[in-house]
This record gives C-alpha cells, structure tokens and sequence, in this order.
C-alpha cells in the first residue's frame, strides 16, 4: 500500500506542486489537503494520513500549534517545510520541539522547477518520515525518574578517563541533543563537540537554544576556537569539523571534499578525534538515518576509544545507531533519557 499523505499549507500554488510530486511516486498518495492548522487537526482525525506536511506560517492556527496537538492526540510523524534564514531556523526547531520529526527548506524556485532532485529528496524524506516514531513535545529540563539501566552490547574496555566528548546526530538529532546536553553540568569537565546534519543557516540559531537551555556553554564552532571543558562547539552546516593540537587543542573548520554527503559529517569528525586524541574519545551516536558515523566510529575504536549509541526504541530513526551497534563498534547501547546520566557517571566533574 502507498504511504498516504495530507498536504497542508496555505498557499495554493504549493499545495498544488506538492500535491503533482507525491502523487507521481507510486508509492505516495496525497489524501486530503488543509489550507491551515486547525483543518489539519480535522483532516488528520477524519482522513489518518502515514505522514502530514506542514507549513508553519497560515492563518486560524499556526503550524507549530498544529503539530503539537496532532503529535499529542494522534502521533502522525509530521515534515515540516520551513524558510531556509535564521527565523526559519528558530520556527523550525520550535516545531520539531512540538514533534515535528524532520523539516525540507520551503523553496518556491525550486519546488515551480520540479527538479529531479527535489522529487528524490521529498520521496526520500517522506520514506524516512513515515518510519519514525512521533513523540510528544520534549521537555527542556533533566529527567528525574530513575531511568532503565543500559543495555552493554559489547564487552566494556576499561581505559583512560576521556579527554573530549563527540556526539552524532542527523534526524531526530535535534531534541535528542537537547534531552542529553541540558543534563550536563556547567563545569562538566572535558570539551563537546556536536555534529548534527543541519544547513548553514540553522546551525547558529540551534547554538544559541542550546546554550540558552544548557547550564554547558554550546556556540558554532568558529576555525581557531580553543577546545575548553565545559563547552560544546557546533559544526557549522555545509562545512567540516575537525580537531588539530599543535601545542593546544582547538577546532580546524573547513570545506571539506565535495564527494562527502554529508557536512557536517559525523565520519570526519570522528576520525579527527581518533587522529588527535586517540584512546581518550568518548564518541556517542543519536537517532538518525543512514549510517554515518560508523566509520569514524571504526576508527575511533582501532585506537582504542569508547563508542556509546541510542538504542532503537528511544530513537526517531534507528538508523545510525544501529550501523554502529552492527558492526560490532558500540560498547553500550542507552535509552535517550538515559544517557545525559551515565556521561556524568563516566566523566565525573
């Protein structure tokens, strides 16, 4: 059975193209169409659409109160369509707080062109979406109920306390890093780095929630930057993060190859902390799809580092983590909520 697919917006004209480039894959089915929030709600109980993609902007009610209450009511995986700027950015987050899963720039060029690669990207993104786990709003503040233990999926190699965190993400990743970083505590004793598959306009104003919501410092990694305990630098979209010591740690931020999917890349980051630093990493892989990361993971492993993942019922798409935890890489498996503890645990202020 085709994945069915309610399209809301409030422009007409999008509504119309998205509606041409879901229905010309034979496995999407546009069923219903909204003109704005509070029609999405009613269609989405009326019609019980696979997947819902929302604008956030309309009139009557708001895209973000929108997803709030259809994650809430009816756990629909919902793909938001956004401005690629900073206030696009901010909305966006808002709305993947509220359970929105994933988001695509909202782009009216290209969505009039029809592009191939926007008719792949969209299938590809809905595919995606509709296999992931809708959750209620998240909240911003630690969690307080003893979590489950973790879950070892490897035998535990016991070696030198860690000298530098790294964390991977792509979908999902956002609220994710959010849950496990808020749980840190301001002098938590070694530096942060955070890839998350994000574009360049989005990763500062993601720097900026973090750093307002953590007692940790975070900023976008900036070429130069001193690597200090206490603070997590954010790879800037579109471009590499890598570490280099020459005399003193700091962050190297580059173009990178044109041949890597991915920029930021999880893989690249990692294997810089595995050149630099070697056996003292301690490297995390969230939610997200694909399988990014496995490979600095191997790296990071030959030198004798740690390598931690979400486990599959906490992440939104179990794609990452699970390429990691397949190839026998992961020490330690861990429930989302679970994981801002024992990095306390294991890298003790």
């Amino acid at each position: 059975m085709p994945i069915r697919v309610l399209v809301v917006d409030d422009s007409g004209f999008f509504r119309r193209r998205l509606c041409e480039i879901i229905n010309a894959a034979p496995n999407l089915e546009v069923i219903g169409t909204a003109n704005n929030g509070q029609e999405a709600i009613e269609k989405t109980a009326e019609l019980k659409p696979d997947v819902i993609t929302m604008d956030y902007e309309m009139p009557v009610m708001d895209g973000i109160t929108s997803v709030r209450e259809i994650t809430r009511q009816y756990g629909t995986p919902v793909l938001m369509f956004s401005s690629l700027t900073y206030e696009g950015a901010r909305v966006t987050l808002d709305a993947l707080e509220a359970g929105a899963i994933d988001y695509l720039p909202k782009n009216f060029d290209e969505i009039s062109r029809n592009s191939a690669e926007i008719r792949r990207t969209l299938h590809d993104r809905i595919v995606s979406v509709s296999r992931a786990k809708a959750r209620a709003g998240l909240v911003s503040a630690p969690v307080v109920e003893a979590p489950p233990q973790p879950r070892p999926v490897a035998t535990p190699r016991r070696g030198q306390k860690p000298s530098v965190l790294v964390i991977g993400a792509s979908t999902g990743g956002p609220m994710a890093l959010q849950q496990v970083l808020v749980q840190l505590p301001a002098n938590f004793p070694v530096p942060i780095l955070l890839v998350q598959h994000m574009p360049a306009t989005f990763t500062r104003a993601f720097a900026e929630r973090l750093d307002r919501l953590c007692k940790i410092s975070v900023s976008e990694a900036v070429d130069g930057d001193v690597l200090r305990a206490g603070h997590a630098y954010l790879a800037p979209g579109g471009m590499q993060m890598m570490i280099e010591s020459r005399g003193q740690a700091k962050v190297k931020v580059i173009p990178g190859d044109e041949r890597l999917h991915y920029k930021p890349s999880v893989d690249v980051t990692f294997g810089s902390a595995a050149n630099e630093y070697g056996a003292r990493v301690l490297g995390v892989v969230l939610t997200g799809m694909g399988s990014d990361g496995r490979e600095g993971a191997r790296m990071l492993k030959a030198r004798g580092a740690r390598i931690w993942v979400q486990d599959e019922e906490s992440c939104v798409i179990y794609g990452m983590p699970m390429a990691v935890s397949k190839a026998g890489l992961a020490e330690e498996e861990l429930p989302l909520e679970r994981i801002g503890e024992r990095l306390r645990e294991e890298i003790p202020s």
